[in-house]
């Protein structure tokens, strides 16, 4: 395909959706007091107490890292964002070749789907860390900064390596810009940097998860020797095809000659695609409900305990952190993902020591995935964005808590299913309060506010346009049921509004 961008010409656009969203986030961080959270929501102020101190990667403590960080977002802003060019690897094959092919450097797992990739790869990593390997990880979106998306042994990359790995890519970055007719984009120069520094750390096995589709993704460089396919849904369809089976054919060009793919539950169209790319690579083949699945899951104190059945056995008594039945399935694709690397199934493979599991997955986490971070009222925080992703949250919502009253929040990005996902919210949620993040791509809150009047009725609809007055009128709504009768708040709708949210409620 070709590499001009498919509408546009001249300059690139200035910046990016997620680099613009960062860069709101750092501005509002500054100011923040360490011990309480203030923000101001014009005449009013929502206080709440914050997470204990941790290692704050939006805010290095040294200036210089932060000033230089600021640098990078800035450069990293001016390029093509993710979505922008036509598909097409041969810029970051171009880029791979004159660094000498870090991404072969290591055995990777690649992974591929419409939702739960994030959740399904911090599993993985989870699990390869507790068998004592070094991990790289590679996701996207992030929720609050850019360095979360490059991970490793299960931390995000260290602000001042971010800024050194990206000092000693810059002049191959700008060489192979100056060889084609349009620069590196964000996400492939990203997908560089990360391939970099797990060949730098060294890493043992590095976990990627693909930015959008498969096939021609800057990711697809790497010749995963486990390809993990989570559950296809309807999702950027003018780019990936308007049928989970058409979505499909661009995702299951991440299957690579002699992989293990791992496939989740799918639509029958979306599973045909997938195993016919498979015979044709000569692949093997795990299918969830088959070769590997869930055997039994329930509720657990701030999570649920699970028995899967795996590629070399049944593991019981699994303690999962994460609430869901999507999490659990999450789970069980990524231990076959790991059986599978470590070869288990095979002839002379034996199941992997449970025990070892335990530990892996009880130290799993999901930032912006069902998490709470407030109390009195719950306020909690979920990246869903598109239709099934909310239908299987709210499921996970009715299942792990017992609110009375449920107010939401939520801020879509232009261009996404916004009406399929407040249909999917509607039986939980009593009243919506609408509103927008700070990224240009945001949707426009009086076209979302209509989209929301249709599905809840004018009553039940609040329209805020700044998500810090939107937080305040959901935690006053919620707060009428009373101080104990079990109200609660939920932040939905896009992986930028839950940042933003996380950070102005004092996570970050």
């Amino acid at each position: 395909m070709s590499d001009h961008p498919p509408h546009d010409s001249g300059e690139p656009e200035q910046p990016g959706p997620d680099d613009e969203a960062f860069q709101e986030i750092v501005d509002a961080e500054q100011d923040r007091d360490p011990d309480l959270a203030v923000i101001e929501a014009g005449s009013r102020t929502l206080r709440t107490q914050t997470a204990p101190p941790q290692d704050d990667p939006v805010r290095p403590a040294d200036p210089e890292t932060a000033a230089a960080l600021r640098e990078v977002e800035t450069e990293l802003a001016g390029r093509w964002g993710e979505t922008k060019l036509e598909p097409s690897v041969t810029r970051i094959q171009g880029l791979m070749d004159v660094l000498g092919d870090p991404q072969r450097a290591y055995p990777s797992i690649h992974i591929t789907g419409t939702n739960g990739k994030t959740s399904t790869a911090r599993m993985i990593e989870a699990l390869l860390g507790a068998f004592e390997l070094r991990t790289g990880r590679y996701t996207s979106p992030h929720v609050q900064s850019i360095t979360e998306r490059i991970s490793l042994d299960g931390a995000p990359i260290a602000p001042d390596r971010f800024v050194e790995t990206y000092q000693d890519l810059k002049p191959y970055v700008e060489m192979i810009d100056n060889q084609g007719a349009y620069r590196l984009s964000f996400f492939e120069v990203l997908t560089g940097m990360a391939y970099a520094a797990f060949a730098d750390a060294p890493v043992d096995v590095a976990v990627v998860e693909v930015g959008m589709g498969g096939s021609w993704d800057a990711t697809n460089v790497i010749d995963g020797q486990v390809a993990v396919i989570t559950p296809i849904d309807l999702d950027h369809t003018d780019r990936l095809g308007t049928t989970p089976g058409a979505i499909a054919g661009e995702k299951a060009g991440i299957i690579k000659p002699d992989a293990t793919v791992i496939m989740a539950q799918q639509p029958v169209d979306a599973a045909q695609v997938i195993l016919k790319k498979a015979v044709e690579a000569d692949a093997t083949v795990a299918r969830e409900g088959m070769e590997f699945g869930v055997v039994s899951r329930q509720v657990a104190v701030d999570g649920q305990l699970v028995t899967l059945r795996g590629l070399g056995g049944e593991y019981e008594d699994i303690y999962l952190p994460l609430h869901g039945p999507y999490q659990a399935h999450n789970a069980a694709v990524a231990l076959a993902a790991v059986e599978a690397f470590f070869g288990v199934g095979s002839e002379h493979a034996r199941e992997l020591d449970v025990d070892t599991l335990r530990k892996g997955f009880a130290s799993v986490t999901a930032p912006g995935r069902l998490e709470i971070v407030r109390k009195s009222p719950t306020v909690v925080l979920d990246a869903a964005h598109n239709p099934s992703g909310a239908r299987a949250t709210a499921t996970a919502v009715s299942e792990a808590f017992d609110f009375s009253r449920l107010i939401g929040v939520v801020g879509v990005s232009d261009g996404k299913d916004a009406k399929g996902l407040l249909e999917a919210f509607e039986p939980l949620l009593a009243e919506v309060v609408v509103t927008r993040n700070s990224s240009e791509r945001a949707m426009d809150v009086d076209e979302l506010a209509g989209l929301a009047v249709e599905v809840f009725g004018e009553d039940r609809v609040q329209v805020e346009p700044r998500l810090d007055d939107a937080l305040e009128a959901a935690v006053t709504l919620a707060e009428e049921e009373g101080e104990y009768s079990g109200g609660g708040v939920l932040v939905t709708g896009s992986v930028i509004t839950v940042g933003e949210a996380r950070l102005l409620l004092g996570r970050g």
